[in-house]
Formats: C-alpha cells, sequence, structure tokens
C-alpha cells in the first residue's frame, strides 16, 4: 500500500493491487475518501463538507504527481 503524500492529517495512498480508472484513497482519522484522478471526481465519501474541501484541493495539487506515482507504480 503505498502511501504517496502525508498533509495536514490525511494520507493519500493507492492499494498495490488497485484497478482502472486510476485514483487515490484518502484517510484520516476513521473517516475516507476515494477521489478518480482523471475526471477529479469524488467515488466514495466518508468525510465532512469541509474535510472533503481540502483533499479535493490537495488531490489538485498534487494530482500530476499521483498520475505519475500511478503509471511508475503499475508501469502505465
Amino acid at each position: 500500500m503505498p502511501t504517496l503524500l502525508l498533509q495536514d492529517g490525511f494520507k493519500f495512498f493507492f492499494y498495490a493491487n488497485e484497478h482502472l480508472p486510476k485514483h487515490i484513497h484518502v484517510t484520516k482519522a476513521e473517516n475516507f475518501c476515494k477521489i478518480n484522478l482523471e475526471k477529479m471526481s469524488v467515488v466514495e465519501n466518508y468525510f465532512k463538507k469541509t474535510d472533503l474541501q481540502k483533499v479535493i484541493a490537495i488531490t489538485k495539487q498534487n494530482r500530476e504527481y499521483f498520475l505519475d506515482k500511478w503509471d511508475e507504480y503499475f508501469k502505465g
């Protein structure tokens, strides 16, 4: 389970056996969400609105990095 980023208490990662479309998982405490990196859409969410807004902003800022890491890990 490669961790890509720890920021503001949020952990951004993907699992070793992921599937398409390219996406990122985010956790903080007992809450989590899943964001499609290609469409920048929320697939699943258990965060409060304010936390989700922070997660989306951080994901947008790091989208290219996350996509590069996905391609590197899963070989394209």
